[in-house]
């Protein structure tokens, strides 16, 4: 089914901000020039057999980006949706999508599609792993943001629809603290102060926070989502190719499908 026929709704615009926001739409382009963006047709080999997907299925990816993976499905016959919270972002992905890709304005914790598409991605912590810092008393774990983005992969999957989604790793984000970065034991967020520097070459220091998983709480936590997990892996950006889970790899991915 060509889904982005009924696939698109009224663009859901961020009502309150996210942190994300600001930092994504200062970096812009500059975004690609990072070494962790230079592996897309690897990573789409690996998640076009690893998704079980055919040309023409359709495909919703969570915070896009500037939509390089979208752009590499696109041209492999599925129609893609991107959805990012940063407009900045949003509009880099439509200056340079292909055939069968669109892109909106969304923010990933009120999506608002239903039951539209074959398979969804969330990469590169892009939504989920984005919560922000560790100071809400009413969530002091910080789950309702990544069970927000994850409510809403859920609905917007058709039934047996499989995604795949990546999740900082709790036990690489402790073994490689740099001297910089403060991690909070208590709700595994890890706070981080770097520097970035726009498409045009403008300076700005930012804060990043970063909600860290074990395994065994990515699996309770998609689990609250109505989400089944099929597998985890240890997962290195440039392929995606699963690997065994292991404390010396960042990023674990998960992979599972909507019952």
């Amino acid at each position: 089914m060509a889904a982005n026929q009924h696939a698109t709704p009224p663009p859901v615009v961020p009502g309150d901000g996210h942190w994300f926001e600001g930092l994504a739409d200062h970096l812009g382009s500059a975004y690609l020039r990072y070494s962790f963006t230079k592996g897309t047709v690897r990573e789409v080999d690996s998640l076009f057999d690893l998704l079980q997907l055919k040309p023409g299925m359709a495909l919703l990816d969570v915070g896009c980006g500037p939509g390089r993976h979208s752009h590499e499905f696109a041209r492999r016959g599925i129609e893609a949706t991107g959805v990012d919270i940063s407009e900045r972002f949003v509009q880099l992905a439509n200056s340079e999508a292909p055939d069968g890709a669109t892109f909106q304005r969304v923010d990933a914790r009120r999506l608002n599609f239903d039951q539209s598409f074959d398979a969804a991605i969330s990469l590169c912590q892009g939504a989920f792993g984005l919560g922000g810092p560790a100071d809400d008393a009413d969530d002091p774990q910080l789950l309702q943001p990544d069970l927000a983005v994850l409510g809403g992969i859920a609905r917007a999957l058709r039934p047996g629809g499989r995604f795949a989604v990546s999740a900082f790793s709790a036990y690489f984000q402790v073994a490689n603290l740099e001297q910089s970065d403060t991690f909070d034991a208590a709700s595994g967020v890890n706070h981080e102060r770097t520097e970035i520097r726009s498409e045009f070459g403008e300076s700005n220091e930012v804060d990043l926070w970063t909600t860290c998983y074990t395994p065994r709480e990515l699996r309770l936590l998609f689990e609250r989502a109505e989400l089944v997990v099929d597998a985890i892996h240890s997962a290195e950006t440039g392929t995606y190719r699963p690997l065994d889970p292991a404390t010396t790899t960042p990023e674990f991915l998960v992979l599972g499908h909507r019952p």
